[in-house]
């Protein structure tokens, strides 16, 4: 029975770090991923709370981007800080999770995450583009587990 650190093999979590590594090279903005097992509220309200825990709203120039995905009930979110969704368009999460949701029906669960973080890198890259001082704030790890 796969459970949130077993859902994804040592080759796919890789796979998903070095996106987020890759994504985060030429930009200030930070991308966090997070996998529970159920989500048994409203899925933005607990991708919310996860957000807060993991201190993505501590950004400098609040434009973290959390992936949400609570395999079993087959729930997921994206969450962007304030920074991020003052400057992307009113649908481009909506675009987003749709290009996850394309893979994830077929299972691709690796897939569909890498695709979302290609996407949401390119616009954090053009409206937050990397600084000389930049720092990694948060870590490139995914998290795991109810928090």
């Amino acid at each position: 029975m796969p459970t949130a650190k077993n859902f994804f093999s040592q080759e796919q979590k890789e796979r998903i770090r070095l996106a987020i590594m890759d994504g985060e090279l030429n930009t200030s903005g930070e991308i966090r991923v997070h996998i529970e097992e159920v989500c048994e509220e409203d899925v933005m309200d607990r991708a919310s709370y996860v957000f807060g825990k993991l201190s993505m709203h501590k950004t400098k120039e609040r434009n973290g981007v959390l992936f949400y995905l609570a395999f079993k009930n087959r729930k997921f979110a994206i969450i962007g800080d304030a920074g991020i969704n003052a400057v992307v368009d009113a649908d481009f999460w909506n675009e987003a999770k749709h290009r996850m949701l394309v893979q994830f029906r077929e299972d691709k669960f690796t897939e569909g995450l890498i695709a979302a973080i290609e996407q949401v890198s390119q616009q954090l890259k053009q409206h937050f583009p990397r600084q000389r001082d930049d720092v990694n704030e948060l870590s490139d790890e995914i998290s795991f587990g109810k928090l």
